[in-house]
């Protein structure tokens, strides 16, 4: 049977109430080209649902015990399944990555095998062993798109071919975009759920990292209310560059930690895949200000900075400044997922002279787009498209590529539209992939 039939004949381990995620498309090429797939992301954005949507059979190591067993006695049995066989949480055994790499080798056809993982193994043996055999795949909660909340008038692989942003009013403003940032896109949170239910679910979510999942990357145990008190830092500090310093200083109050222990506290929540910082553009510039590469920090999901806070959507409604941040967040997260199935890489973009926009889609082939994000409009629009066109004027279009479009994403709700010097206007609610 040739690998497009068997993914596409995999769907009886679909299970019931499954959301199509756009990230199949990506499973689904890498499954019809290389031997293995590995899915990877933050515990409960939906990976084993995702997997069960091409795998014929499975071994789930989290929630059969007997699988367990048998992967750490003899991890080679695991193995023998009907192609493409899920190996579901497989770093919890990690002699499974040789045992696959091998079984990819002897069987040298392509969609054999489909890993999830919630945690990178800190000894990086996944880095290099499995190249040509393995290749990964990322998967985010659900954007907007994907929980039906957006239009998806505006598609971003459009704005990336340089196309007009052109659409009508999405029926969504602030209140819609609050709603959408304290839920984040848990596939396993029903959204009739009362939102003050999964804050305090999404919180519970945090203790456990903080209390047990930690350890799981590298087998140090840590202190949970230092890691509680640096994600409540991080929570405060989403969306910008924060030094190690100020994360430590933020933190001194309930557990003092040091400059190092956040690192290394960072790297750790990195591996669990709570935290995705958004890198530094790697860029040519015409000016001589030199560009600063500090990464900015994001979690996974703004829904978890909302819990870390211990917020509720009334208080940030009141808090402009807060909301404004987290709402960023919610935009980074969707702009991410959309960017990945264009085949392109989301980053940030800032100099030492202080001229910053939060993110450049870069499709790598010299086609990228600079995003500004305001929560509403009118005088937020103008400055946010300044910015735009002052960031653009330093890059180096020779060796950068022309920027296809320069565009202004808000939460407040109207037409999508091009103004006359060329900047994009549109709601969150009307983007889609």
């Amino acid at each position: 049977m040739a690998t497009g039939e068997t993914v596409e004949a995999a769907s009886t381990l679909t299970p019931s109430g499954y959301r199509v995620r756009i990230a199949e498309t990506n499973a689904a090429r890498i499954l019809r080209t290389s031997r293995a797939l590995l899915i990877e992301g933050p515990k409960g954005c939906g990976k084993t649902w995702l997997a069960k949507r091409f795998a014929r059979s499975e071994a789930l190591l989290e929630q059969d015990p007997a699988a367990f067993t048998l992967a750490q006695a003899e991890p080679h049995r695991v193995l023998d399944g009907a192609a493409p066989r899920l190996i579901d949480e497989w770093q919890r055994v990690p002699a499974l990555w040789g045992a696959v790499r091998g079984a990819c080798d002897a069987r040298a056809e392509a969609g054999q095998f489909i890993l999830t993982g919630s945690a990178t193994p800190s000894d990086d043996l996944t880095r290099h062993s499995g190249a040509l055999r393995i290749q990964r795949l990322a998967l985010r909660t659900m954007s907007l798109a994907e929980r039906g909340l957006s239009t998806q008038d505006v598609s971003l692989a459009a704005l990336l071919r340089g196309e007009p942003a052109q659409a009508g009013p999405t029926g969504h403003g602030v209140p819609e975009a609050v709603d959408a940032l304290c839920r984040g896109g848990w596939p396993g949170l029903n959204d009739n759920m009362p939102v003050r239910d999964v804050i305090a679910a999404l919180r519970s979510y945090l203790e456990d990292i903080a209390r047990t999942d930690i350890r799981q990357v590298d087998g140090i145990a840590r202190d949970p209310v230092r890691v509680q008190a640096l994600l409540r830092s991080l929570a405060r500090n989403v969306g910008t560059a924060a030094s190690l310093n100020k994360l430590a200083d933020e933190t001194s109050a309930a557990a003092p930690l040091g400059r190092h222990s956040v690192r290394t506290y960072l790297d750790a929540l990195e591996r669990l895949h709570v935290l995705e910082p958004l890198t530094a553009w790697p860029t040519h510039l015409r000016s001589r200000s030199p560009l600063l590469s500090s990464p900015r920090h994001h979690f996974a999901d703004p829904s978890l900075a909302v819990a870390a806070l211990r917020t509720q959507p009334e208080r940030l409604l009141a808090d402009t400044e807060a909301l404004g941040l987290l709402f960023e967040s919610l935009v980074i997260r969707d702009l991410r997922i959309y960017a990945q199935a264009a085949d392109a890489e989301v980053f940030a973009f800032r100099d030492a002279a202080g001229s910053e926009v939060d993110a450049i889609v870069d499709a790598g082939d010299g086609r990228w787009i600079a995003v500004e994000v305001k929560l509403g409009g009118g005088e937020q629009i103008e400055r946010a498209a300044r910015s735009l066109l002052t960031m653009h004027g330093k890059v180096d279009e020779t060796k950068m590529g022309r920027a296809a479009k320069l565009v202004v994403v808000t939460a407040a709700d109207g037409y999508s539209y091009e103004r006359p010097d060329g900047v994009s206007v549109m709601p969150l609610f009307a983007l889609g992939p």
